[in-house]
């Protein structure tokens, strides 16, 4: 599972919740988040437009291996190209994209590690550009009435309505 949207867009708080739904349901997935990720990896790379491309591919085929090997793989990330996700698909026999879409001015107002505030000229959706997912298999609008628990709950049922073996 890919969950995708923009910083602030509730990635890594639904996939903490959908962490706990899968250990509830007994199912084992490797969680894997961008920021994790790139500090565990790249942590002193620049923003630049290769160095994204880069550090995305490299989670790509991180999680192809992993998903490769027989673990289910939740990986939580911007994703902000369309060739990295196309990759993906391409790939990956079962892989599901989830967006959470989310307007501007909320995540302007959530700015939970306050990157829409220093807006120092990288500020993704912004500043630089992020390719919306065109063909996701799930949007949530992740925002309003929605909730990580709501959200992570519309992750499973959709999981389950395709009959995917976790």
């Amino acid at each position: 599972m890919w969950l995708t949207g923009l910083s602030g867009a509730g990635k890594s708080t639904v996939s903490a919740r959908l962490r706990e739904l899968f250990h509830d349901a007994s199912i084992l997935a490797a969680f894997l988040d961008g920021d994790v990720l790139r500090a565990w990896f790249a942590a002193d790379a620049g923003h630049d437009h290769q160095t994204r491309l880069r550090l995305a591919q490299s989670y790509a085929a991180l999680c192809q291996e992993l998903a490769g090997r027989g673990i289910n793989v939740v990986c939580s990330t911007i994703s902000m190209f369309h060739s990295v996700r196309r990759w993906n698909r391409a790939h990956n026999r079962r892989y599901v994209e989830i967006y959470l879409r989310v307007p501007r001015e909320e995540l302007i107002r959530r700015d939970p590690k306050g990157l829409y505030a220093r807006r120092d000229g990288k500020m993704i959706g912004i500043d630089t550009l992020f390719e919306e997912p065109d063909d996701p298999d799930l949007v949530i609008d992740n925002h309003g009435a929605m909730d990580a628990e709501s959200a992570a709950e519309a992750i499973l049922a959709m999981i389950a309505a395709r009959k995917e073996d976790l």
